[in-house]
């Protein structure tokens, strides 16, 4: 089997930034991301427990917004339902 036809493969220089209808939206996602992980990614395994938290300040943002929706997801029912079960 001879492999005397294949090409080598071209490589981009990196990463671009997608073209999109809606560069507002983007921007915002992009600046909501920014705002919850500003932290780059730890990558040194010098021990776990260390390398633990050091990803828990990584994901300290994300962990910040799903309590916030576990409070809204909790409470916005229950209040509903007290409204609207006690409105004497």
């Amino acid at each position: 089997m001879e492999l005397g036809n294949v090409s080598q493969p071209v490589y981009d220089p990196g990463l671009e930034a997608p073209g999109s209808s809606t560069p507002g939206l983007v921007e915002m996602v992009h600046g909501f991301l920014r705002l919850v992980q500003p932290n780059a990614l730890p990558v040194a395994l010098h021990h776990l427990s260390l390398f633990l938290s050091q990803v828990l300040v990584y994901e300290l943002g994300f962990l910040v917004c799903v309590a916030i929706g576990l409070l809204f997801i909790i409470l916005v029912p229950l209040v509903g339902c007290c409204f609207c079960c006690c409105r004497c």
